[in-house]
């Protein structure tokens, strides 16, 4: 028990130092801020007095640089949500539009791997499913690095494509639907009994072809929580107890998260909504045809550039999201 105790105070200590390192990033990057605000300042003083004009592009370019560093120093600030600076857990499955679904999926994964790239953020598949013909009927991967669940939860919900079907030899529009889940990777310990009579655990191979993702197991494991439904995989690890552990995890994260919003919605009086993966539903809509743009539902955020999003160029939904989420809370 003592030595229980001493790795908890570890780990705490650990973890104090972690948030002690991020502030005082976030106070160096203040300071920081001030003084290129006051070099701008003062360049301007100067071509005012000189009536210098040759400054002035070298103004306009101080400008820019000092809006987009004080912009992202603004979305930080936003990440203050109780699980924001966890790892996360996402999870994407298709919907409806079969084949045109599970390509959308492997699209979607593509698109949150170049996002995760380029914000320095380690990507670790956990388990997947391939499609019949093509693609991902479903993937679940852990994102890695500071603020990865507060930057991810935004795509928590049912995102549409709308395109012509390259699977269509007519050249027909199609509709496909995949949803995204997103939980933080909690790794303290969190009050959630768990009975184990309540479980459904199953064993099985790896379902990839080839390992595109992950290499072929034989220790997957897949647990169903029979009371509520929720089914958790992994299959990343070697070891079927490693695989067993992680989707406990991942388990007590998806009932703790269940419980406190039902705590949430009771005190309330408010209902969550269940939506399927289909019509009507989705966060997020992605058009191809008959023209091109990008739009969320929830935030009003547009871009008509289709391709640089699926690229991964999701930060102006990202931060409308944060900015939404802050003015309502």
């Amino acid at each position: 028990m003592e030595e229980e105790g001493f790795w908890e105070n570890i780990e705490e200590s650990q973890k104090t130092m972690k948030e002690i390192s991020s502030l005082n990033d976030s106070l160096k990057a203040s300071d920081s801020l001030e003084e290129k605000y006051e070099d701008i300042r003062m360049l301007i003083e100067l071509a005012d007095e000189e009536e210098d004009t040759s400054l002035i592009p070298e103004i306009r370019k101080e400008l820019e640089f000092f809006k987009k560093e004080f912009e992202e120093l603004r979305i930080q600030t936003l990440l203050s949500g109780e699980y924001d600076t966890y790892n996360a857990i996402v999870t994407l499955h298709a919907g409806a539009g079969g084949t045109e679904s599970c390509d959308w999926v492997n699209m979607l994964y593509r698109m949150y791997t170049r996002y995760a790239q380029s914000e320095g953020y380690g990507l670790t598949v956990l388990d997947f499913q391939d499609g019949e013909i093509t693609g991902l009927k479903g993937i679940t991967f852990e994102v890695n690095g500071e603020n990865a669940y507060g930057h991810f939860e935004s795509e928590k919900g049912i995102h549409r494509l709308v395109r012509i079907s390259p699977f269509n030899s007519a050249g027909k529009r199609q509709t496909s639907f995949a949803s995204c889940d997103v939980i933080p990777d909690i790794e303290d310990d969190i009050d959630v009994e768990i009975n184990e009579d309540d479980l459904k655990i199953d064993t099985y191979h790896s379902s990839g072809a080839g390992g595109q993702h992950i290499n072929k197991t034989s220790s997957a494991v897949r647990i169903t929580h029979l009371p509520t439904g929720i089914v958790v995989q992994c299959q990343n690890e070697r070891s079927q107890l490693f695989n067993k552990d992680k989707a406990m995890q991942m388990l007590r994260s998806k009932l703790y998260l269940l419980k406190k919003q039902e705590q949430e919605e009771k005190m309330s009086g408010i209902r969550g909504e269940v939506r399927d993966i289909n019509f009507g539903s989705q966060i997020r809509s992605y058009i191809m045809h008959p023209y091109t743009m990008v739009k969320d539902h929830r935030t009003g955020e547009e871009c008509g550039n289709v391709n640089a999003v699926l690229d991964g160029e999701l930060e102006g939904f990202i931060n409308a999201y944060l900015k939404q989420r802050n003015s309502n809370g």
